[in-house]
């Protein structure tokens, strides 16, 4: 089983796609990773050595933020613009969208799924 950065790569997945399951590694990063490294990234992730686990790993920790450290960057990003109250900020603390997108439609993902208010009902009329 090869674990880099605390996460276990998938057994039955190539290489170059098992690097994307830690935090901070996208497709074209696993793919520099492997060239640098010289691992054959249609191989296996069973199918590693302990050497070339080793590599990746070294490689991975020393030359990237992944993972704990990269969330942490980032949550202190966020809360940098939350102290300073600037506008990004503000939209951060009330949980609005961040870049300008609509909100009188299609923000459910930040906002949340809402209830429908129903109409409120007539009082029924006097004989």
């Amino acid at each position: 089983m090869a674990r880099i950065a605390g996460v276990d790569l998938p057994r039955d997945k190539r290489v170059e796609i098992g690097l994307t399951y830690i935090y901070g590694i996208g497709l074209s990063r696993s793919q520099n990773i492997l060239t640098s490294t010289g691992v054959n990234p249609d191989k296996r992730v069973r199918d590693l050595t302990d050497a070339e686990v080793a590599a990746l790993r070294e490689a991975v920790e020393s030359d990237y933020q992944v993972e704990g450290d990269l969330r942490r960057w980032e949550g202190m990003n966020v809360k940098r613009l939350i102290d300073i109250g600037t506008y990004r900020g503000r939209r951060h603390r009330l949980g609005l969208p961040v870049r300008g997108q609509r909100t009188r439609t299609n923000a459910r993902t930040r906002r949340g799924r809402r209830a429908t208010v129903a109409g409120k009902k007539k009082p029924a009329a006097k004989k």
